[in-house]
């Protein structure tokens, strides 16, 4: 059984790291925020790279879902670079961009960063299914 809504931002898996929020700027681009809190940071008391790799796909891929028409969407490729850290009580924004989008594919990058800088940034394939 397929759910009708992909929108995985606060369920399953994300609701564990506290989820986040995406909303809509126009066609092509979209917006999340997410706070780094003491269960996203890693031994050295920094945003985990698992925490910024899963907030990135989780994302692009509801963007990618939206933009499909609300049809499922799979993560096929994910790139990311780690640029500068997340600290504890950041409150990160993820700009997401459409770059193209196939009957088939949908191809997106996003830059996440904090109040001062880029944190990392993400470019993917998600595949329409």
């Amino acid at each position: 059984m397929i759910k009708k809504s992909m929108d995985e931002s606060n369920q399953g898996f994300m609701k564990y790291l506290g989820g986040l929020e995406l909303k809509r700027i126009s066609e092509t681009q979209y917006e999340f925020t997410v706070e780094v809190k003491e269960i996203h940071l890693n031994t050295g008391k920094i945003a985990h790279g698992g925490f910024l790799s899963t907030i990135a796909d989780t994302g692009m891929g509801t963007a990618a879902h939206r933009v499909a028409g609300d049809k499922r969407c799979v993560t096929i490729n994910l790139d990311m670079k780690f640029i500068s850290v997340g600290q504890l009580g950041d409150h990160l924004i993820g700009k997401v961009r459409i770059l193209k989008k196939t009957k088939t594919l949908v191809f997106i990058n996003c830059e996440i960063s904090n109040n001062k800088e880029i944190v990392a940034s993400a470019s993917g394939t998600w595949k329409i299914l």
